[in-house]
Order: C-alpha cells, then sequence, then structure tokens
C-alpha cells in the first residue's frame, strides 16, 4: 500500500514499519557515507591478508582487490527495493519466497549476522586486549580477552539501540572523526611497504589463486552486506534516482574496502606470518613507529563499532522478520548475548582465526548468493515494474493485501542454488562432494549458488506469468 497525501499512516509488518514518505529524507549520498563508515575498519586490511595468502603477484592481488571492491554494487541494486519497498530487506524477501517460506532463508542469514558480529566481536576484544596493554601494561590474559570482548560488545549494543538516525550519526562521527586518523595510518604502512620486492614478486595461478581469493571478497563484502541494503536505504525518498543510488553505495563501499585491501596487500608481503598470528590486529600494529600504537588501535576500533552497529541493527530487524514478535531493542540484547558466547567458543577453543574466517565467509556465501540470485531475478523481472506488497489489516480490520505463505518456485530455486553451491565448495570445515578439479580449488560455489538460483527463478517467474495469462486473469504482484 502506498502512503500518500497528508494523512499519517502506521503500517506495520510483524512489528517493523513500513517509512512513511513523509519521514523518507535521506539522501543517496548520505548512504554513501554509512557504507563508508561501515567498511573502514580493519576487516578491509585482513581481507587484503587473505588475498596474498593465495600466492598471487602484486597486479593479480590488486585486480582481485579491484573486482572484490566493485562487487559491492549488489548492495547498490538492492538498495533501490529498499527505496521502493520501504520495508527491511528480510521483510521485502517475504514477497519473493512467501510470508513462511521466507524464514529458510531469514534464518540463513541470521546466522549471517551472528557470525559477522562474531567476527567483529573477536577482532574488537584483540585490539582492545593491544590497547590495554598498550595503555596499562596489562598482559595479554584469557581474563583481558574477554573483558575486551564484553565492553566492545556493551559499546555496540548500545549504540544500536537509538535506531536509523543514531546508525547514521554514527557512521559519519566514524568517517569523519576517525577515518582520517585510519588514512594517517595507512600512509604509514604503505611507506614501509616493501614496494621493490612486491613488484618482481612472480605472478600466481589465476584459476589456484585468483578465482578463490575473488571468491571469497565477494562472499565476505558484497554478498554478505546484500543482506542489509534495504534496511537504510527504505529511508531515501521515492523520487530518488535509481542510478544515482546505486552509484552512492557502490563507491561508498567500494572505496574504503580496496584503499583496506591494497593496505593489507602491502603488510602481508612485509610480515608473511601475519595470517597465523595469535593477535593479528597487534601484529599489524608492530609494523608502525612507537608513538603511532595508540592512535592506531582506537582508530581500530572505532572502525569496528561503525561496522558492528550496522551489523547488529539489521540482524535485530531480521529477527522480527523471522517472525519473532519481540521489540527491536530486545532483540538487539538477544543478539548481542549470543553473539558474545559465539566469539568466546572460537576465541578459546578455535584459534584459528583466519582460517575459520575464510571458512566461514564460503559457508554462510552459499546460502546467502543463492537468496541474492533469487531475490535480484525477482526484482529485475517482476518487483521494479510492479512494486511490492505491504500485507497488513486496515484501521477497520480490513486486509489490505496478501501475501502468499509459500512460493514454491522460487523456494525450489533457492534451495537448489545451496545444494548445488555447497556441492561444489571446499574449506577447512567442509568439502562438498563434486569439489574436484577446477572446484577443489576455486571456491566457485558461491557464483554457481548465486548464478543456478538467480536463472531458476526467473524460469519460475516465466511460468507463473503464463499460468497467470492462461486464466485470463491479470498479473499482479499483490
Amino acid at each position: 500500500m502506498d502512503v500518500s497525501g497528508n494523512r499519517a499512516w502506521k503500517i506495520e509488518t510483524n512489528g517493523v514499519n513500513v517509512v512513511p514518505d513523509r519521514e523518507r529524507t535521506a539522501r543517496p549520498r548520505d548512504l554513501f557515507w554509512l557504507w563508508f563508515g561501515a567498511n573502514i575498519g580493519i576487516l578491509g586490511i585482513l581481507y587484503g591478508v587473505i588475498i596474498m595468502g593465495f600466492h598471487l603477484g602484486f597486479l593479480q592481488a590488486t585486480l582481485a582487490a579491484g573486482v572484490g571492491s566493485l562487487s559491492f554494487v549488489l548492495v547498490g541494486v538492492l538498495s533501490v527495493a529498499g527505496r521502493d519497498g520501504g520495508q527491511p530487506m528480510f521483510v521485502l524477501s517475504r514477497n519473493v519466497f512467501g510470508s513462511v517460506g521466507n524464514r529458510a532463508p531469514a534464518l540463513v542469514n541470521w546466522l549471517n549476522l551472528l557470525g559477522w558480529e562474531s567476527v567483529m566481536v573477536i577482532t574488537g576484544a584483540l585490539s582492545l586486549q593491544a590497547l590495554f596493554d598498550t595503555l596499562f601494561g596489562l598482559r595479554a590474559t584469557a581474563e583481558s580477552l574477554i573483558a575486551g570482548g564484553v565492553t566492545f560488545t556493551f559499546l555496540v549494543a548500545v549504540f544500536s539501540l537509538f535506531g536509523y538516525a543514531t546508525v547514521v550519526l554514527v557512521q559519519k562521527i566514524a568517517v569523519w572523526g576517525f577515518g582520517g586518523l585510519t588514512l594517517w595510518v595507512i600512509m604509514l604502512l604503505l611507506r614501509r611497504a616493501p614496494w621493490h620486492g612486491l613488484m618482481l614478486a612472480p605472478d600466481g595461478s589465476w584459476l589456484r589463486g585468483f578465482l578463490p581469493a575473488v571468491s571469497i571478497i565477494i562472499a565476505g563484502t558484497a554478498i554478505s552486506w546484500s543482506v542489509a541494503a534495504a534496511d537504510y536505504s527504505r529511508y531515501v525518498s521515492r523520487q530518488s534516482s535509481a542510478r544515482s543510488l546505486v552509484l552512492a553505495v557502490t563507491l561508498g563501499g567500494a572505496i574504503p574496502l580496496f584503499v583496506l585491501m591494497l593496505t593489507g596487500i602491502l603488510v602481508a608481503n612485509r610480515m608473511p606470518n601475519l595470517a597465523s598470528a595469535a593477535n593479528p590486529i597487534a601484529a599489524i600494529g608492530s609494523a608502525l613507529p612507537g608513538w603511532m600504537t595508540i592512535p592506531y588501535l582506537i582508530a581500530v576500533v572505532v572502525g569496528l563499532i561503525a561496522e558492528a552497529d550496522l551489523s547488529l541493527y539489521s540482524s535485530g530487524l531480521n529477527l522480527m522478520a523471522m517472525g519473532v514478535r519481540l521489540p527491536r531493542q530486545k532483540t538487539i540484547w538477544i543478539d548481542a548475548v549470543i553473539t558474545l558466547a559465539a566469539a568466546g567458543y572460537i576465541l578459546f577453543f578455535r584459534p584459528d582465526f583466519i582460517s575459520s574466517f575464510e571458512a566461514f565467509l564460503t559457508l554462510i556465501g552459499v546460502g546467502l548468493a543463492a537468496w541474492a540470485g533469487a531475490f535480484v531475478a525477482d526484482w529485475w523481472w517482476l518487483r521494479r515494474h510492479s512494486g511490492y506488497a505491504v500485507e497488513n489489516r486496515d484501521e477497520k480490520g480490513g486486509l489490505i493485501a496478501k501475501i502468499s505463505q509459500f512460493n514454491w518456485l522460487t523456494l525450489l530455486s533457492w534451495g537448489v542454488g545451496v545444494g548445488v553451491g555447497l556441492l561444489l565448495t571446499a574449506t577447512s570445515l567442509y568439502t562438498g562432494p563434486l569439489a574436484k578439479g577446477v572446484f577443489a580449488v576455486s571456491n566457485l560455489g558461491v557464483t554457481a549458488a548465486f548464478a543456478i538460483s538467480g536463472v531458476l527463478n526467473t524460469a519460475a517467474l516465466i511460468v507463473r506469468r503464463r499460468r497467470v495469462f492462461s486464466s485470463g486473469a491479470p498479473f499482479r504482484s499483490r
């Protein structure tokens, strides 16, 4: 249902408000700064370290970082759906999969967001531990690590409680207040980088090195953030240009990601054992002048808070989209507690951080890539023309619009995409039975899941159109 005229409507879907037109005051450039702030954290440098783990030459590694960064265009495209529908990503997804069928991909996304939050809590805890050691001389112990994790989680949860306006403010502070500090750190790291040796390094395998590196970066950036695209673009005016919105979101994510990954590539070449370091955050700091250690660690912590803030905010919305009837503030605390427990398990029982991080990105990326493929196909062939439905009752209790419980063909498309993607995926935690030959070394399962799900759902939409037209009824989205 559209909101128009001077009449104020309060429309809710499972407790999540549909943003009325009068409250859509955000502009595309606001989302540029939001996504810039979300990607200015230390994880971008760790991506660069992961890229160099595939033994690539400098030009190959730079190209992998560029392709991975520009894949953020997927977030830009899905942001247009948020502008059109005015709802969070996985509430809009109910139109695609059905009100009940949507719970399966929503559960996968919730696990994805919890996993990302856990990664950021781990990184934040390691950063705070290093900061406590530098400031107060506290040795790295289990107690200091726990204290860092609890402190970081509490700060992120508090910022996430206040809603969209506060989240945007935190991102702007991160960009303007600490973006310059991060840039200073990058310049110092680049100045000490072994440029000559890196330029002379031989190229690695395009098949066994470049492709899996790009696949992991896309899974960790574009695919992982695409599930939250509409959570923030729903506040953008309907009159905003789709092209401007896509460009703003894409550049907002791609620019800091590319610069940070390039930095990580150079740091990893200078410190070849960085990937196996117990505390890679502290190890990176050791490459800086001693006087820069404290500013560096502060910049790391603030950047991580800005990134985790978006993730925790979206995971609360996602839990509500799954049918959990609790206020968003309570869902945030639920997610925060689960995240802290998961982070503690990884820290103390799976210390191989980089390896576990890569495996997580790849496996969860398969399920999300299949969801994104199905959603993009539905948006391109159907919703960008006919819009999104809102299932609710009006002030007199009458049904405004009805969304089917299960869109079986779309669910099948998603399931086949996930299944094939997992069959072709090889990680340290799981290896599919078909992950042999080229697939054993390329991790193309993520790409395959996206393509197969998108193609199958396109075919499903064609079948649906033919059935409706053969019945003599007009084809409608709602």
